[in-house]
């Protein structure tokens, strides 16, 4: 019998973030959490231990929604925390699917953060519901507490089993009543950092999570480890014998937040550099241009770059409204086209009758910036030339990062000079994939041998294979990418 499962689409950017050993352990982690607000706004949660009970607290909305007085924070005791922000699937924004999620089993409580994507949760769910498995939220997290209680052994035993059989990219941290652990998948896509404040120990999707307590940061978690904090104490456990790491090329380009350090890189120095390496694939453009304006916020690090590079002068062109929320007013059909103003609007003294170079991070749909396009032209703007910080985006993600069907991206389907025309700018140019990899530091490019970063958005090479996607592919007749080591 085989049982359908709706996919779940890619669309679960989320922050983790983890304290041990600190009495305001929910404090910090709701601060914490603060600081990874732009890795999800959909939902929040904390679950704590003091070594005796778990309390947790869940609900939709940003972090300062759902922890919006201090008496919640209050009645989240004990001296260790997990935390999660979520981004959650279309269509699934549910309450219960709000993480952390917590699971009763025969060795104790267990609560469990993920950020990423796996890529082969229908097949463990059928299988799991097969063997009497009742699951509570549609969430593909749940599918690894499952694999942990159907198992035998301590609980790192179990954990190993369960990371064993999922497949795809996770961050993961797990709380029990006296130990929180740090996991990281065998690629390493996903970020995971830890740190120290005084004799506390903290597990945070990216540094700048660190920074907003005063914590230190020690290391980055590497990929295909468990990091084990109990008894004050830190044990590194690595199951699988192969592990190479390949994080997220979309984390510098993107998402990560710009003041964010990922593997000893700074984010918003390899923006610059990106951005610089733009108009070095360019060499005509400062005949071209007579002002750089970045699409903010994601925009700017780059937009500075390739300015310094062409030395034209880099203006704040576009204002963005940093207070717009959800911009849940397109819903409505009379006013759709003017929601784009919601979130950026044109600083018109800054570009009328000039040619200008207009930098954004991607170009994905295409949607976001047809409107601004229109609003530039509608301003006085003369020529629009368009300048992208990343190559174009031909592939969809299944790890975590939002991006839609092959069917919805614009490079899949056109030529860059079609896409010119759709968009409706004068010229159109994208940074080549070497030059990301040349501004991250590698002098010869990307190797196409040994890819260094998960770059499959623009390469279509994808470093773990997608066994929910294989239609009519059984899991025994797919190659496995990580051996273990049992």
């Amino acid at each position: 019998m085989y049982l359908y499962f709706p996919k779940l689409k890619p669309k679960d950017e989320c922050g983790v973030y983890g304290v041990f050993n600190h009495e305001n352990a929910a404090q910090l982690t709701a601060l914490g959490l603060h600081a990874l607000q732009h890795r999800g706004q959909d939902s929040a949660g904390i679950v704590t231990s003091d070594k005796k009970k778990f309390f947790a607290h869940r609900g939709m909305g940003q972090v300062s929604d759902v922890f919006s007085n201090k008496e919640i924070l209050n009645k989240l005791s004990g001296n260790i925390s997990v935390g999660h922000n979520r981004y959650g699937t279309t269509g699934e924004s549910a309450l219960k699917n709000v993480q952390p999620l917590f699971s009763e089993i025969n060795i104790g409580g267990i609560a469990i953060a993920h950020n990423g994507n796996l890529t082969n949760t229908n097949h463990l769910k059928e299988k799991l519901i097969s063997d009497g498995a009742i699951f509570q939220s549609t969430s593909d997290t749940e599918v690894i507490l499952h694999l942990i209680s159907t198992c035998k052994g301590n609980l790192i035993d179990r954990l190993i089993y369960a990371l064993e059989s999922i497949r795809g990219a996770f961050s993961l941290i797990l709380l029990t009543n006296d130990s929180l652990i740090g996991v990281r998948d065998p690629f390493g896509i996903r970020p995971l950092v830890l740190g120290k404040l005084g004799e506390s120990y903290v597990f945070s999707s990216e540094s700048c999570g660190l920074d907003i307590i005063g914590a230190e940061l020690i290391r980055d978690i590497e990929p295909g480890e468990i990091v084990i904090i109990r008894n004050n104490k830190l044990e590194s456990v690595k199951p699988f014998k192969k592990t190479c790491l390949r994080p997220c090329l979309f984390e510098y380009i993107y998402f990560s937040r710009p003041d964010s350090i990922l593997e000893g890189r700074n984010v918003y120095n390899v923006r610059k550099k990106i951005g610089y390496q733009l108009a070095s694939e360019n060499k005509e453009d400062n005949k071209l241009i007579d002002i750089v304006i970045p699409i903010p916020d994601s925009g700017n690090a780059s937009a500075l770059g390739y300015a310094e590079k062409i030395k034209r002068p880099f203006e704040l062109g576009i204002i963005r409204n940093h207070y717009t929320g959800r911009t849940f007013i397109e819903d409505s059909n009379t006013v759709r086209n003017l929601a784009v103003r919601l979130k950026h609007n044109p600083n018109t003294s800054s570009f009328i009758d000039k040619n200008i170079a207009l930098i954004d991070d991607s170009v994905v749909r295409g949607t976001t910036s047809i409107k601004i396009v229109e609003m530039l032209r509608n301003c006085g703007v003369n020529k629009i030339h368009m300048r992208i910080a990343s190559p174009p985006v031909k592939f969809p993600c299944f790890y975590g990062i939002d991006t839609p069907t092959k069917e919805e991206l614009l490079a899949s389907k056109y030529s860059i000079d079609q896409i010119r025309n759709y968009i409706g700018v004068d010229s159109l140019k994208f940074v080549s994939l070497d030059g990301v990899y040349k501004a991250l530091g590698f002098k010869n490019g990307r190797n196409n041998q040994t890819p260094l970063f998960t770059d499959h958005y623009f390469s279509g090479d994808y470093p773990v294979r997608l066994i929910d996607q294989d239609a009519g592919v059984l899991p025994s007749q797919l190659s496995l990418l990580i051996e273990p080591t049992k």
